[in-house]
């Protein structure tokens, strides 16, 4: 998308010899409020980086206090689990509307807005004293996030295109980035022994005035205009995208949830090693998306998701074939540089849709998608109580297979 200079500031007519005053006093005024001056692709990449960024440090902060909310509320494992199916029941009942109501308002206003809510829904977090109100609150908290979610990705499509080669990967990568920061800010105001009303508290407080100066930055029209339905049918490009997106995140949620517990029962790795699959997933996710753009620029979009779901199947099969710590461990790791390209390319693609605009696309391929992040945890359970836990692992591997072969259709 190539930026359109506004007719009143072009170079050439202030390079004129004799330029009114009038001319030259609204020139100034637009540099001091930066309401009209074109802003640099650079500078619109940095803006939209540091949303990302605002959105994995949101998320991981309310992660890393779920332990202390727990006790302080003196609720059960069960019900725990049970009030936090609020945050993703919260995000699958707004994901109908996002793409429209992003399609009618523009991807810069919604997220200027969700970025301000997401925050202070931390904050209310924080605040709750009832299992109830926690659930009220982790359904908002869901909402925004998915808000949040659809329009910076929508910005980032925007982006994407200034530059005029894959660069998605890379926002991602902030995110997880963002992710470990928020978790080891965590530790620390755990460490401190800091309730996590003080805790959400500082996290906005940094966060809103950062999202008030970037929002500024931020790319003003998207990729395509004009009016969408509020339930837009996707098409079969858009449908074989979410499909891709729906096993990439069924093996997500499987790492997310399951890994420690595979360590822990099929590797039989000593106490202090459980958490290492997840720590080499994490790591290798995080790492490979901020590579994956540069491979993508040189092999395209098809091949590095082909690559992708043959790493994740490989590395699943090492792990279920070889149960041992070091192996497993490789394992996990491969299934972290898998998945870690997988869904920024699709959005990618997906915003690129010639017959649905980005956010409505985006939300449509979320959808499908996530359902498959819901489905992948239980799934492995119930595979696992009727054969192994091995044998669980090796039905998502077939998955990673699934998305080598649906990358194949892609034109």
């Amino acid at each position: 998308m190539k930026y359109q200079f506004p007719n009143d500031y072009s170079g050439s007519k202030y390079n004129r010899k004799g330029a009114g005053k009038g001319q030259n006093v609204r020139l100034t005024v637009s540099l001091l409020f930066m309401t009209s001056i074109p802003v640099s692709k650079n500078t619109h990449r940095i803006a939209v980086a540091v949303f990302f960024f605002i959105a994995g440090l949101s998320f991981a902060s309310w992660a890393s206090r779920i332990p202390a909310i727990k006790q302080n509320l003196g609720l059960s494992e069960g019900g725990l689990g049970l009030i936090l199916f609020a945050l993703p029941v919260g995000i699958m009942s707004s994901l109908p509307f996002t793409g429209w109501i992003i399609a009618r308002w523009s991807s810069r206003t919604v997220l200027a807005t969700a970025a301000i809510l997401y925050p202070l829904t931390l904050v209310t977090l924080g605040m709750v004293q009832t299992p109830l109100q926690l659930a009220g609150a982790l359904f908002l908290f869901g909402i925004w996030s998915n808000f949040f979610n659809i329009a910076v990705n929508t910005q980032a499509i925007a982006v994407e295109q200034l530059y005029g080669k894959s660069i998605m990967a890379s926002f991602h990568g902030i995110w997880s980035l963002a992710g470990f920061m928020g978790a080891a800010i965590g530790t620390f105001m755990i460490s401190m022994n800091l309730d996590p009303l003080w805790h959400f508290c500082m996290i906005t407080g940094i966060a809103l005035p950062v999202v008030w100066l970037a929002n500024q930055y931020t790319v003003k029209q998207d990729a395509l205009s004009g009016k969408q339905p509020i339930f837009a049918k996707p098409d079969k490009t858009i449908l074989l995208y979410g499909l891709i997106a729906f096993g990439s995140m069924v093996c997500e949620g499987t790492m997310f949830d399951w890994s420690g517990v595979y360590f822990q029962k099929a590797v039989q790795a000593p106490t202090q090693w459980v958490t290492l699959g997840y720590l080499l997933f994490m790591g290798a996710m995080a790492t490979g998306r901020f590579i994956s753009d540069r491979f993508t620029t040189r092999f395209g979009i098809k091949t590095i998701l082909q690559a992708s779901g043959a790493l994740i199947a490989t590395g699943l099969f090492l792990s279920v074939v070889f149960p041992f710590i070091i192996p497993a461990g490789i394992g996990f790791l491969m299934v972290g540089l898998g998945v870690s390209s997988v869904i920024p390319l699709i959005y990618s693609a997906a915003g690129r849709s010639k017959t649905m605009q980005p956010g409505v696309a985006l939300a449509a391929v979320s959808t499908i998608g996530f359902i498959g992040f819901l489905l992948g945890p239980p799934l492995i359970g119930s595979i696992a109580q009727i054969s192994s836990l091995r044998g669980s692992f090796t039905v998502i591997a077939c998955l990673g297979l699934l998305i080598t072969v649906l990358a194949k259709k892609m034109h």
